[in-house]
């Protein structure tokens, strides 16, 4: 039994609803949910939505730019929803055709009385039974046509063999005759040429023992070890002289106070992190240069040239798409984005064209690329805002420190873009608590306290740092170590806590309930999954698991998953920045930031325009 049917425009109107069983109240928090995660999100690659215990299908008309919806109890099988929402599109377009021509202020107007139409499709419906697809008797498969003579193996050979057999020996060639090739004229100075080669491979090389007397006689050398040396060698292995301004230790021309020039840029740069810049497409440069000949311009590549010549004034149909999403789909792939993403997103274009009608002079390639590039922005802009400097201002006034977790699998690069971020709340003057909670690798604490240190010199602040680490060494209880640090920042007076997680992979229980008991007793306010840039497919498994994981591993009814998302070593990927994609399609977070380098400024917020435009480059 259903629940309700609607149809409104893509604009926002209702045209006419129906509900079923008095649900008039209740079908609107599924409807808004519906618009918000497929219409707005550009997600409409599937033709069914759940909501809670509701299940909706839906259809798209492009044409005159509706939307119909049916909705039902997600644990009914109806099998007759596909064909009732095909024929109300049908009929409902064919009867008020003229009054969807002329408008939104016709629609307004309009009286859509559609009740009496949509009981009669309805009940044609529901007498359309789809039988399940029957299993084959025995009787009909092939296997039941096999007998036990056309089992048995025959051991004589077959006459057609015999006969080929006496047919190659009958034709086998006689024994070709030899005949002597005719006699060749040869240059003297080709026999004298022959005579000193011939002579040159009879002459006895000579023996090792022979090669040794003529060698002189050299002693045995010392090897020199990279880290070895003698007294002699103090003087220039000493690099504690602080008057020292040559290249020391690989750090070159370190200022007074342990400071580089380089680094005395970073502290007097913008407190702002700069936007991801990707250098644009040559054809759009060649397109907005005026001065540039037709004849010299470059010749239009990429996925979308070979339809560039398809002229619309038509009505899009499947198989005008096929090409060029199926194209599309390669291409995309070839970008890092997940396979499946890939194929989702090209649903979602075709759903969105399917029925359009082009204008005079628009062509197929050109609508294909503007709404993919429509759908690609829509999913990398963020549902919500993340603004960790006015969430931690806020903080400051009901006295509590701001607290951000970091999870992600092993050798993502977590402790070093925990760092980064660090050194950019310092920089807007905040201080911040770095608790070490990866009391599992080798050295981790160690690559903390190293960043702690280097921290303090670019911002020193008297007798108490603007940055410290708390740690607790190795083998103890991570989530205690977390709740003692922020504790401690609330005593000390610390503004921000960050608190670095050890690595595990995705499939690794005990470890995902490691993280879900830190997360679910601390309640961070701010949640960041690192990946990587360069991972493809893999990213989907990874966040989908990591975020599944902390949400069963939690006793709390609203338990606390991932908020966004870290995207790092972005400047080792070129333009194969599907990732980003695969990563925001999949969990709807954010990427917060962006890590493009190893030093502490290569921080960067993602701009999704420059990374389209990367992806369709």
């Amino acid at each position: 039994m259903l629940d309700f049917f609607t149809i409104f425009s893509k604009s926002g109107l209702v045209l006419w609803y129906y509900a079923f069983q008095d649900v008039k109240g209740n079908f609107t928090d599924p409807v808004n949910a519906f618009i918000k995660s497929v219409i707005l999100q550009e997600r409409g690659g599937s033709a069914a939505f759940i909501h809670g215990t509701v299940q909706m299908k839906y259809m798209q008309d492009n044409e005159f730019e509706l939307i119909f919806v049916v909705g039902y109890q997600k644990i009914l099988t109806l099998s007759y929803v596909d064909k009732l929402i095909d024929d109300v599109h049908r009929s409902f377009r064919d009867r008020y055709r003229q009054q969807l021509l002329d408008g939104t202020l016709a629609m307004l107007t309009a009286d859509f009385d559609f009740k009496s139409t949509f009981a009669h499709l309805l009940k044609n419906a529901e007498h359309v039974t789809v039988l399940p697809k029957q299993m084959k008797g025995f009787s009909e498969s092939k296997k039941s046509q096999k007998t036990i003579e056309s089992l048995k193996i025959k051991k004589t050979e077959p006459t057609s063999k015999k006969n080929d057999r006496r047919n190659s020996e009958i034709e086998k060639p006689k024994a070709a005759e030899v005949i002597d090739p005719p006699k060749e004229e040869v240059n003297p100075d080709e026999i004298a040429r022959r005579i000193e080669e011939f002579k040159r491979k009879k002459t006895p090389k000579a023996t090792k023992t022979e090669k040794k007397q003529k060698k002189g006689k050299t002693g045995k050398q010392m090897r020199i070890w990279d880290q070895g040396g003698s007294a002699k060698d103090a003087a220039v292995l000493d690099y504690s002289n602080p008057n020292d301004t040559s290249s020391t230790n690989g750090h070159n021309g370190r200022a007074n106070g342990g400071i580089t020039e380089e680094e005395r840029g970073w502290i007097q740069g913008s407190q702002h992190i700069q936007e991801l810049v990707v250098e644009n497409d040559s054809e759009a440069e060649t397109a907005a240069s005026p001065d540039v000949a037709p004849s010299n311009r470059k010749k239009s590549t990429g996925i979308f040239n070979l339809f560039s010549n398809l002229v619309g004034s038509k009505a899009l149909s499947k198989d005008d798409l096929a090409n060029v999403l199926k194209a599309m789909s390669e291409h995309l792939i070839g970008k890092n984005v997940a396979a499946e993403i890939a194929e989702k997103m090209c649903d979602s274009v075709s759903a969105k064209l399917e029925g359009k009608v082009l204008g005079t002079f628009e062509t197929i390639a050109s609508t294909v690329k503007q709404s993919l590039q429509e759908s690609l922005v829509q999913i990398l802009t963020p549902k919500r805002r993340v603004d960790i400097l006015r969430d931690v201002l806020e903080a400051q006034r009901v006295s509590r420190p701001y607290v951000i977790a970091f999870c992600g699998v092993n050798g993502v690069g977590k402790s070093t873009n925990l760092a980064k971020i660090s050194f950019w709340l310092m920089k807007n003057g905040f201080r911040v608590l770095i608790a070490a909670c990866d009391t599992f690798r080798a050295g981790a604490v160690e690559q903390l306290r190293t960043h702690e240190a280097r921290l303090n010199s670019l911002y020193p602040d008297g007798d108490q740092p603007k940055c410290r680490l708390y740690e607790k060494g190795y083998g103890k209880d991570a989530a205690h170590i977390a709740m003692q640090a922020i504790n401690a920042a609330k005593e000390q007076g610390y503004d921000i806590v960050m608190i670095d997680t050890a690595g595990r992979m995705q499939d690794n229980e005990p470890l995902m309930r490691s993280l879900s008991k830190l997360v679910t007793v601390n309640s961070p306010d701010l949640v960041l999954f690192v990946g990587e840039a360069l991972v493809g497919n893999e990213a989907v498994d990874q966040l989908q698991k990591f975020n599944q994981a902390l949400a069963d591993h939690s006793n709390m009814v609203n338990p606390h998953c991932i908020d966004g998302i870290v995207l790092t070593k972005f400047d080792t990927i070129d333009d194969k920045v599907g990732a980003a994609i695969s990563m925001t399609y999949t969990t709807g977070q954010p990427i917060v930031f962006v890590g493009t380098g190893q030093s502490y400024p290569d921080l960067r917020s993602l701009n999704p325009k420059a990374v389209v435009n990367a992806l369709l480059k």
